[in-house]
């Protein structure tokens, strides 16, 4: 890879960029390796000089510049959401099946008997989830601190109950919550495509935005958005930005390594067995594995357990299952036999598209059992145990 970047390999090479290109890119490798090397921006940067010779499909090409422009993204997740009641009955094994299956993995309720938080679709459903910020109750918490939450692309546009839920479970620990209306994209689906450029160009976006609230931790929900944005200050290094870049990487923290740090607030319980898979750009790209943990263990009575295997990718990886999409499957199929052996009411992974992944191979299983993130239970034993004002 290193050779490639530095131009002493042809890139023209179609047995290399075969190989390169079916990489998950999960840096499982990292986590393995006795000499800690970081292949991830090594396999990024070796990408950017692929693409140039073999450009990506025209499928992912439209995908990254729909999650890039919110001119775009907004109206097309708008319609995704309205569609998201239907996407369950067309979920299946084919090509077309599956991506149906991801879009109704991103909208699965757990049946509980509970009352849950909307996102305000209008996408119906026994349980609701309501959007709006409901105020907290009276209770003494102490002050932790400025929080300002990354809502990124996919999260704000078709897991926006996912960030009500971040916002309302550290307001309930003590933070507040700082808006940063002109963030966008991380740009993490970018790079791991190879478009540097463009990652940058959404990275500079996000610098700029969030040095409005200098003092506020930059709080992300999304796995793959967090080991992008912890690494802006390498990608930037040499620009204009490059301090405030890397100052605004120290500021970057997943929601659980927030949480787990204040001490979170103990709910009510939840009588749930819960199989915890872990993603793959927290536990190898940024090395969060505790923290999660801590965070579910602030439910009373729920029981966690963990799959065979955890440390293994699902086969997600960005855009892999669009350009990689019978080995994504492949890697797919091994991670839903462990999880089966889990009797769990549901499962929870801290990554979008992780969620998806899951939540369509249980469908295309003809299985109901939801993926949620880690934050919606915490969310929910919070709203059990009163800490919401309605």
């Amino acid at each position: 890879m290193q050779q490639l970047a530095r131009g002493e390999i042809n890139p023209g090479d179609t047995h290399l960029a075969h190989h390169l290109n079916r990489c998950l890119g999960c840096r499982a490798c990292e986590s393995a390796c006795p000499s800690g090397v970081v292949y991830g921006p090594a396999l990024e940067e070796a990408r950017s000089v692929l693409v140039k010779k073999h450009p990506l499909s025209l499928l992912a090409r439209v995908v990254l510049a729909v999650m890039a422009d919110p001119r775009l993204r907004r109206p097309l997740l708008t319609l995704s959401r309205m569609v998201r009641p239907l996407a369950r009955f067309g979920a299946g094994k084919s090509a077309i099946g599956f991506q149906m299956g991801m879009l109704a993995a991103t909208h699965m309720i757990p049946n509980t008997g509970e009352h849950w938080a909307n996102d305000a679709t209008g996408s119906g459903g026994r349980l609701r989830r309501d959007h709006h910020e409901p105020r907290l109750a009276d209770g003494p918490r102490a002050r932790r601190g400025d929080a300002a939450v990354f809502r990124g692309c996919i999260m704000e546009g078709l897991f926006g109950h996912v960030n009500a839920a971040t916002q309302r479970t550290l307001r309930a620990n003590g933070f507040t919550i700082s808006a940063v209306p002109s963030q966008g994209c991380c740009g993490a689906l970018h790079a791991h495509a190879g478009l540097n450029e463009q990652m940058k160009q959404l990275a500079r976006r996000n610098v700029l935005a969030f040095s409005r609230v200098p003092d506020a931790i930059i709080v992300v929900n999304s796995a793959g958005c967090g080991a992008t944005m912890k690494d802006y200050g390498h990608l930037l290094a040499g620009e204009d930005l490059a301090s405030e870049a890397k100052r605004f990487a120290a500021r970057v923290k997943d929601v659980s390594e927030v949480l787990a740090a204040a001490g979170p607030r103990i709910g009510a319980p939840l009588e749930m067995t819960v199989a915890v898979d872990p993603a793959c750009h927290l536990q190898h790209a940024q090395g969060v594995v505790e923290a999660p943990q801590a965070v579910l263990a602030a439910v009373p009575r729920l029981q966690c357990r963990s799959p065979a295997d955890a440390s293994h990718c699902c086969g997600s990886a960005g855009v892999y299952s669009l350009v990689q999409p019978k080995l994504s499957r492949q890697v797919l199929a091994r991670k839903l036999e462990n999880l089966d052996a889990i009797a769990a009411d549901v499962i929870v992974t801290g990554n979008p598209g992780c969620i998806m992944q899951l939540g369509a191979g249980m469908l295309a299983r003809g299985q109901q059992r939801p993926v949620l993130h880690p934050i919606e239970l915490l969310d929910l034993s919070y709203r059990r145990a009163g800490y919401y004002a309605q």
